[in-house]
């Protein structure tokens, strides 16, 4: 009799250990099996949130099947108490297992709001948007001159939001001054600007930005970036180019990038610079005219003079010898790149063309041709 029940007890036992073994193998692969979203959503998880309700918003979004079953995997996985706050996009068909390495990983939210100031040649420009999850575009809510009157409404509340992203896009060829002057109109960020950055030293790119952040770290940020930059272009330098140093490549990249805005031109451009230097032919560059004036301290907003072109200034090309003392603006990279390795031309003049562009010319006949072609598209569009 004994001998029955211990034998029955044990088959139980086995039976419920393979059961178990069973249940075990299944929630595994429901761990990181194809989740059911069809959709991709957007999970705001909020500052002081825990497991339970972030798994009743996905179980209520479709994006897993049981909200139980989401905590019972965390718990397997150590992860239950590693949940960071922010704003996740998660993706149709994302598993359990990338959902909660996704909540638990922290760092930047990848979907949400975001709110990007541009600090540009022209203007300054603040953009609100989110992304939608569907399109994985953002949208944009509003955007505005921080400079002219009052914010709108929906700046205010989502500055209020602890989830928000901020980034700041600084465009190529903006000057240091104008740099400064945009952290200062920045209500996100924090502390003074003791000292004017060299002019040339920023380098123009995307940042991300917390709230009350020093603006001096973000310039260091800048300065460090564009500094490797520097370096790295004039190691690549191709041989026999009439440039001494660092200083006088980020000089010529700063003309490079305040002349054209067409990528597929800056070598071009370049190369008209190069062969008059290597001529010894005076630059004869307008921005350089136009850094005389306004010292880099806003945009001229109007056509240069006959006596400014005249005008002796340290930085005007049409009177000067060589390159400007100063770079005139803060050049991106592939604009020092292409004054380290310019196009092999024999170009030494070019005009604009009226397509945004420039026809380039290699004698001054035909530069004057060109010339005559722009003022009759100048004519016009002046007529229109």
């Amino acid at each position: 009799m004994w001998r029955a029940l211990a034998s029955n007890m044990l088959t139980v036992l086995a039976v419920g250990l393979f059961l178990l073994a069973g249940v075990i193998l299944w929630g595994k692969s429901q761990y990181t099996a194809q989740g059911p979203l069809e959709e991709a959503i957007c999970l705001q998880v909020k500052s002081g949130s825990n497991m339970t309700r972030v798994s009743r918003d996905l179980e209520a979004s479709g994006a897993v099947r049981s909200g139980a079953m989401f905590r019972i995997s965390a718990r397997y996985s150590e992860k239950a108490t590693q949940l960071k706050a922010g704003s996740y996009l998660v993706k149709e068909g994302a598993s359990m297992a990338e959902i909660i390495d996704q909540v638990t990983r922290g760092g930047a939210s990848s979907c949400g709001t975001e709110i990007v100031y541009r600090i540009g040649v022209n203007r300054l420009l603040l953009e609100v948007r989110e992304l939608d999850p569907a399109t994985e575009q953002f949208v944009e809510l509003v955007e505005f001159d921080p400079s002219e009157g009052e914010a709108p409404a929906v700046y205010a509340e989502k500055r209020a939001e602890r989830d928000t992203r901020y980034r700041l896009a600084m465009a190529e060829g903006v000057t240091s001054w104008q740099v400064v002057e945009g952290l200062k109109a920045w209500d996100v960020l924090a502390g003074e600007v003791d000292e004017l950055p060299r002019e040339g030293l920023l380098a123009p790119d995307s940042y991300d930005v917390t709230v009350g952040m020093e603006r001096a770290a973000l310039l260091a940020q800048m300065q460090e970036k564009q500094e490797l930059r520097i370096n790295a272009a004039w190691e690549a330098r191709v041989e026999g180019l009439p440039l001494q140093s660092r200083e006088e490549m980020l000089v010529l990249a700063s003309i490079i990038e305040k002349e054209t805005g067409v990528p597929e031109e800056r070598r071009q451009v370049a190369s008209v610079f190069v062969n008059r230097l290597d001529r010894g032919m005076r630059l004869q560059t307008d921005p350089t005219v136009i850094y005389g004036i306004t010292k880099g301290k806003g945009v001229l907003g109007r056509g240069l003079r006959q006596s400014e072109l005249r005008g002796v200034t340290p930085w005007n090309t049409y009177v000067i010898e060589g390159l400007p003392p100063t770079p005139i603006a803060n050049p991106g990279l592939a604009s020092l790149e292409a004054a380290v390795n310019p196009d092999t031309t024999d170009y030494v003049f070019f005009v604009a063309d009226g397509s945004g562009g420039h026809a380039f010319a290699e004698t001054l006949e035909e530069h004057n041709r060109n010339v005559a072609k722009w003022r009759e598209i100048e004519a016009q569009q002046q007529g229109n």
